[in-house]
This record gives structure tokens, C-alpha cells and sequence, in this order.
């Protein structure tokens, strides 16, 4: 059995925006691309800002495109294409100054609460 999973940037992007939602009202702006046991991935790309909350699993975020600031536990770290992040499970973090070129991978992995 094969148990390759791919997905590419290019073919998520096409699937945004996703359903409106009291957060999102014009769509939401992330996508799944695949999960196995307690890790997904998604692509997000928000636009205009960045309405996060804190996150019940640990997440690394990967930046495709665009430029702006990483706000994690109150510090900011500039970021541009190439950049990753880690961000333990419950702290408080949001993208910022970014503009409409921006997407990043987010991976969530592990047990709520983190590890």
C-alpha cells in the first residue's frame, strides 16, 4: 500500500475561500490538505488580518509567501518565504502586516495540550 499523501500549494489555493463562518464571514481562509492519527496539515492564507486563537495541539508554521511579523507570546519575529515557527499548544499568536500574498503551512500534531 502506498501511503504517500501530497498535496501542493497551487491546487489548495484554488479551493479559497472555504464556507463563510461567524469568524470568517467572507470564507474561511485555510484548507486541510491531509491528516493520519493526530497530524494534519493545512494551507492558510488569511487576508487583511490574522483572526487566530491559541490552538489546542503544538503547530509549526512553514511561510510559502509574502513578508510581515510573527506575533508568539507577546514577541515579534519578522518573517519572509522560508521562515518556520513553532507554536506550543494554548499560547497566543497571530500573523501580522502581512498582505494578500501571504500563505504559510501549518502542522498540528500530537494530543491536545501538547507535548
Amino acid at each position: 500500500m502506498d501511503a504517500t499523501l501530497k498535496a501542493t500549494a497551487e491546487e489548495l489555493l484554488r479551493r479559497l475561500p472555504g464556507p463563510p463562518s461567524a469568524r470568517w464571514p467572507q470564507g474561511e481562509r485555510f484548507v486541510r490538505a491531509f491528516a493520519h492519527g493526530t497530524m494534519s496539515v493545512e494551507l492558510y492564507a488569511p487576508r487583511g488580518h490574522d483572526p487566530q486563537a491559541p490552538h489546542e495541539q503544538d503547530e509549526l508554521y512553514f511561510v510559502v509567501c509574502g513578508r510581515g511579523e510573527f506575533v508568539v507570546a507577546g514577541t515579534r519575529h519578522a518573517f519572509a518565504p522560508g521562515s518556520a515557527f513553532f507554536v506550543p499548544a494554548g499560547v497566543a499568536h497571530r500573523f501580522e502586516g502581512f498582505g494578500d500574498d501571504f500563505v504559510t503551512w501549518v502542522v498540528f500534531w500530537g494530543p491536545a495540550g501538547g507535548e
